[in-house]
């Protein structure tokens, strides 16, 4: 069962859906045209969308598209009812973002067999989803253990993201570098407070149970599917393109690009806010140190350049 908004100018037709639809228990709303759908949508988003495309003002190939291009409401199934059987009405309706098409006259068995099998897929995806921000919100609360790097996640995916939009990444690295700053270190959720939050030096074994965040990272991350982008990021933000840096010491190229732009945007943040055990220094000095680092083998000088010339001078350092 599911929430499904039924979109039709002709109340007659919207009715016949309805009581199609009614054996199986979803919950049904209805729209007279396309613009009251999509008012509809934004105030209370339906599990599934079943819209008549030839309507008045809005018709549904227009809708469609509104709710596909929405970042809030583009995971919706939008169904395309229509009476055209020509090849051009499928061929906008799949331009527009339509998951599926039902003809007039209707088909009973098919209509609800469609309803159904677009609701399993809708609902596998809100499972993803809230797994993800399960997840996400677990990143947030290890943030919150320590007091001294509130914002920090926020940052770095604000800081990240634009580095990788002044790249010229496409949008699926671009999401994940926006995803990748609440996430890079989720797995110090496996690091005991005694060291993670400990004030003076770390002993040597301190250090090698503080690396091993990135591991336990990866793993919590690699139960989704939905995060398979963002794996690179919580694994190799700490490593050095010189084979210094942990937890697989990979050198050069092998280090994956995306875990490169968050190691940048890590490292600025680090140096730029007050930590217990040092304090916030001048975005200027932060962009030499950064600069010192690249010549000693660590980083890209080209990607600390783009950094320093399209995010770093719109940064404001937390006071």
């Amino acid at each position: 069962m599911g929430s499904v908004l039924i979109v039709d100018d002709m109340p007659g037709s919207a009715r016949l859906i309805e009581s199609l639809l009614a054996p199986d228990g979803h919950t049904i709303r209805t729209a007279g045209d396309g613009g009251e759908a999509l008012q509809l949508v934004r105030d209370a988003p339906p599990d599934l969308v079943l819209m008549d495309v030839m309507m008045p003002l809005v018709d549904g190939f227009e809708a469609c598209r509104a709710i596909k291009q929405n970042p809030d409401t583009r995971l919706i199934p939008v169904v395309l009812v229509t009476s055209l059987d020509d090849t051009d009405s499928r061929v906008r309706g799949i331009e527009a973002g339509a998951d599926d098409f039902v003809s007039k006259p209707f088909n009973a068995v098919e209509l609800r067999a469609r309803v159904r099998s677009l609701l399993r897929i809708k609902q596998y995806t809100d499972e993803l989803d809230s797994a993800e921000s399960v997840i996400v919100s677990l990143a947030l609360t290890i943030e919150a253990r320590d007091g001294t790097t509130g914002g920090h996640c926020q940052r770095l995916s604000r800081y990240g993201s634009a580095l990788g939009i002044a790249l010229g990444l496409d949008a699926d690295d671009v999401s994940a570098l926006l995803r990748g700053g609440f996430l890079h270190d989720v797995g110090k959720v496996g690091i005991p407070d005694a060291v993670l939050l400990k004030p003076g030096p770390l002993t040597a074994d301190e250090y090698a149970l503080m690396h091993q965040h990135t591991v336990i990272g990866d793993r919590l991350c690699g139960t989704l599917r939905s995060l398979r982008n963002v794996r690179p990021i919580v694994r190799h933000h700490h490593e050095r393109l010189d084979g210094s840096g942990y937890p697989d010491g990979l050198r050069g190229d092998a280090v994956p690009l995306l875990a490169q732009l968050m190691s940048i945007a890590d490292a600025f943040d680090a140096m730029t806010t007050a930590r217990p055990y040092l304090p916030a220094r001048p975005v200027e000095w932060a962009a030499e140190e950064l600069r010192r680092e690249a010549a000693r083998g660590w980083r890209r000088i080209d990607l600390v350049n783009t950094f320093l010339d399209k995010v770093a001078p719109s940064v404001v350092v937390p006071g």
